[in-house]
């Protein structure tokens, strides 16, 4: 039960750096967007994969912060 919750703190730390990983690896392979169905004229700035990836980092930091609160 112990090594089930130490997995669970460490794979909540790992999300973080993960997706900011994605997001710079998605930016400098490509475009970063993705075509959907007939897409016409120019993406938006934050349609893409890239937003995504930050986005999800984002949200994912709140288990770093935990890290200053709980021993």
């Amino acid at each position: 039960m112990a090594y089930a919750r130490a997995g669970e703190r460490w794979l909540a730390l790992a999300a973080a750096p993960i997706f900011a990983l994605m997001a710079l690896l998605t930016a400098v392979a490509g475009d970063g967007h993705t075509a959907l169905c007939s897409q016409v004229g120019q993406p938006s700035m934050i349609a893409g994969m890239v937003p995504m990836y930050l986005l999800m980092a984002t949200f994912h930091l709140a288990s770093w912060f935990r890290i200053t609160r709980d021993p």
